[in-house]
This record gives C-alpha cells, structure tokens and sequence, in this order.
C-alpha cells in the first residue's frame, strides 16, 4: 500500500507515475487528460501538471504545493486544483484523489435517468465495496471553482463522484485505494451500460445490508436505493 505518511516524497512521486501510465496503457484517460493528487503530512500536495499525458510523467516535473496551493516545485498544476481541494476539505480521510475521462463513466454521467444520489445501481459487491454510491455532480466548465461549491455541498457524504459530461473523481485514503476504486467505478459503468433495458438483476435491499455490516462500509442514505 502507498501509505502517504510511512513513503518519501521521491517514492510517492514514483507512485504517481507507475499508477498514471497503467491508467493511460488501459485507455482509461485519453491523451493529456485526468489529473492524480496526493495529501502529503504536511497539509500540502503533489499533483500532475497541465497539459500532462497521465502514461508520460516525470517525478521530478510532478508538481509541489503547499497547503494554501502554492506552487513551490515543478510544473504547474492541473487547472483542476479546486476540484482536488474541495474533495480534500470534506473527505477529512482522503489521501488521494484520481480524476480520469473514461469512457464509460463518462457516458453514464450523460443518460437523463441516473439519478444524482445514487447514479449506478449495486450491480457487483465490488462495486459498492471499492467505489461505494456515486454522486453525480451537474456540468462546470473544466478548471472551474464553482465545481468546488458542488463537491463540498455533498457533505463529504461521497467518494466517489461523476462529473456531468466530464468523468469520475474518487478519492481514497491511499493511492492504491483511489485508482482501484476509479477502476471499479469504470467497470461497474461498463456493466450499467452493456445491462441498461435488460431489467438485470440488482442486490438486493438485505445483500446490500450485508455487505454494510460485513465490510463496514459507509453508504449515505439513498446511496443503494434502487
């Protein structure tokens, strides 16, 4: 596990790189798109740069801020910084963030019936395990701060969360935990579709419950009402 507080700095940056190009290799964030952070002890953060291919990172381009998002090393950040920040101030647990531009999540963001609290049904355990409840968040522009407002306005209730005609952001308390949460998130969209007017099977309201009490998960209200 990348644990933010047991690594240096020189092997988190690494960690960034490894994880962004197996995203990058697997089609899950075209070209210069997606954006990876990390909370550091200090309160401050690394975060990929602008214009940056996730599968061609440089550690040491990867850019430093401090915990008021100055920049005090390498390039200059994702325009995204105030959709990191907002997930950061209510997810008091989150060490990591991976927003990505998958294709299917992207899709699913875009079908009138999802509903905002709960846009993916619990189709697999895994689904509900890695990525919990989906949230999904209306159309911003990309790099706008008002998108920070509607993260925070979710109440830190949500992970996991898709953005309207945009893509998936999921924060985790690892790093690990946040890419293979935005995995799941992908896959669990790639089902919704392949199943969307077949009236699949769901879990069901009990199954769900187990999972909750099994795994202790954390689940807010309406998030696996289907």
């Amino acid at each position: 596990m990348t644990d933010v507080s047991t690594k240096s700095e020189s092997a988190l940056r690494e960690a960034i790189c490894r994880f962004g190009r197996s995203l990058f290799e697997r089609g899950l964030t075209p070209g210069s798109s997606g954006n990876i952070s990390l909370r550091l002890d200090d309160g401050g953060w690394l975060v990929t740069p602008t214009n940056a291919s996730l599968g061609f990172l440089d550690p040491a381009r990867i850019s430093r801020l401090d915990r008021d998002g100055r920049l005090l090393s390498g390039d200059k950040p994702t325009k995204e910084i105030p959709l990191h920040g907002a997930l950061y101030d209510s997810r008091a647990e989150a060490r990591a963030i991976v927003h990505l531009h998958s294709t299917h999540a992207v899709a699913v963001s875009m079908l009138p019936e999802v509903d905002p609290r709960a846009v993916l049904p619990p189709l697999t355990p895994y689904s509900l395990m890695r990525a919990g409840a989906v949230a999904l968040v209306p159309y911003y522009r990309p790099g706008d701060p008002a998108v920070a407002d509607a993260i925070r306005g979710l109440a830190g209730h949500y992970s996991s969360v898709l953005l309207a005609n945009h893509g998936p952001v999921v924060a985790g308390d690892t790093l690990e935990a946040a890419v293979f949460a935005t995995e799941e998130l992908e896959e669990t969209a790639k089902l919704y579709l392949l199943l969307r007017n077949l009236n699949p099977r769901h879990l069901t309201p009990a199954q769900v419950q187990d999972l909750v009490a099994h795994f202790g998960l954390t689940l807010p209200e309406h998030g696996h009402e289907h």
